[in-house]
């Protein structure tokens, strides 16, 4: 009994793990918006958003755009990276998909004093503090924007730079087909005249010489009967 009692108390001032830092895979649209313009228009209004609120844009291209913003408070940098992404939409009368993703990262100045080595011939090498130290920025902490009024404030200064004039992809155009044929026909290339065997080449055709006209009657000479010769009687 004692047992179960202390095996109790155990599980119960045992804390639960924070469920804040496991992805909840919710249905909303914080990081994404369907758009009527082409995939290269959104990026190229994506990166005028961005130009016009400060951020360094250091990838601009006709599908994705990266930037970077830096921002200072007393001892600590924090730094706002920022990637859109514009895909065409696989459903739907709209024709593309922007998807956006911030990341916050969070440095603190960190002090790292210097020492120095000494060299003594009787006691060797000693490190001494000089007193001096070197200031540098340690990242402490990186976290994903997950707050939907900054992404739906971005959403709202995008649309200011979407073009009035929406681009469409052209229809390709349709080709006539053919009509299937029931009994396939081999085709064979037609010989050429040198190809031919001397076989198969065709016999010349005899020449006829052109035959004598019939002379004609006005013009032969008249033959005249011979007369018998006469007997004694």
């Amino acid at each position: 009994m004692l047992a179960t009692l202390v095996g109790g108390c155990a599980m119960g001032g045992r804390t639960k793990p924070s469920q804040s830092a496991y992805e909840a895979f919710d249905s909303s649209n914080t990081y994404s918006r369907s758009l009527d313009h082409s995939p290269a228009q959104a990026c190229e209004a994506v990166r005028r958003a961005l130009l016009s609120q400060g951020f360094v844009v250091g990838r601009a291209e006709a599908d994705v755009v990266e930037a970077r913003k830096y921002f200072q408070q007393e001892e600590s940098h924090e730094q706002v990276e920022f990637r859109a992404v514009c895909m065409p939409q696989m459903r739907g009368d709209q024709q593309t998909v922007v998807f956006v993703n911030a990341v916050q990262d969070r440095y603190a100045l960190r002090k790292s004093n210097t020492n120095a080595s000494v060299g003594v011939s009787a006691l060797g090498s000693l490190s001494l503090p000089i007193g001096s130290s070197d200031d540098s920025l340690v990242k402490v902490a990186s976290e994903t924007l997950q707050d939907p009024n900054f992404y739906k404030r971005f959403f709202a200064v995008l649309d200011r730079f979407l073009p009035e004039e929406i681009e469409r992809p052209a229809k390709a155009s349709a080709a006539p087909q053919a009509q299937p044929t029931l009994f396939p026909v081999p085709m064979y290339p037609q010989p050429l005249p040198a190809e031919l065997s001397p076989e198969a080449a065709p016999a010349p055709a005899p020449v006829t010489p052109p035959s004598a006209a019939p002379a004609s009657t006005q013009d032969a000479p008249a033959v005249l009967p011979v007369p018998p010769p006469a007997t004694g009687g």
